[in-house]
């Protein structure tokens, strides 16, 4: 984990479901990126930390959302740095070719939220993140890249009172966009 003078880190978790287990050659290309994209998502400004499985060098062998299903968290210092990596990096190439080797989600499978600095998500609190995007939609809990909070946004509605839902709340909930494919 790299140090930082924030004290707020960006926590994100995509899932994505496999078209073809990861050891068909179909998936060859994706595996072969998998190496080269974790080693720049670890130089890029702004990266802190991502989820490796023990004894490996990606989190591919984790399934903790189903045995055809990996998952992808990171820690990032801010949104800009999690967005230039996902969409200004090597990492791009694997976006653009995401349908040859992953399932078109019809749900939300990226999840962004603020955590303190210093602090590790577990795979659990990203996939009850994520299990509160899908079924409230968009908060300062649990938002997307365009239904996005600042530290500042989530910290005063969080300190206001328990999780604002959609219908219970003044501001409205702003919608999931298909722009939010930060997939793996």
């Amino acid at each position: 984990m790299t140090t930082s003078a924030h004290a707020d880190h960006l926590a994100q978790l995509n899932v994505a479901t496999l078209r073809h287990p990861l050891d068909d050659p179909r998936m060859a290309p994706f595996v072969e990126m998998l190496d080269p994209v974790n080693a720049a998502a670890d130089a890029a400004p702004g990266f802190v930390w991502r989820l490796v499985e023990e004894g490996t060098a990606d989190a591919t062998g984790l399934r903790p959302a189903g045995e055809n299903v990996i998952v992808n968290l990171t820690v990032w210092e801010t949104r800009e740095a999690l967005w230039d990596f996902t969409y200004r990096s090597g990492h791009l190439e694997v976006m653009r070719r995401r349908r040859e080797w992953f399932e078109r989600h019809v749900e939300a499978h990226l999840v962004l939220w603020w955590i303190p600095a210093g602090h590790l998500p577990t795979v659990g609190e990203a996939l009850e993140r994520l299990a509160d995007l899908r079924a409230h939609g968009p908060s300062p809990r649990a938002f997307t890249f365009t239904s996005f909070y600042t530290a500042a946004e989530a910290a005063q509605h969080l300190q206001a009172g328990p999780p604002v839902r959609p219908g219970q709340a003044t501001r409205s909930a702003r919608p999931t966009s298909a722009t939010d494919a930060a997939a793996v």
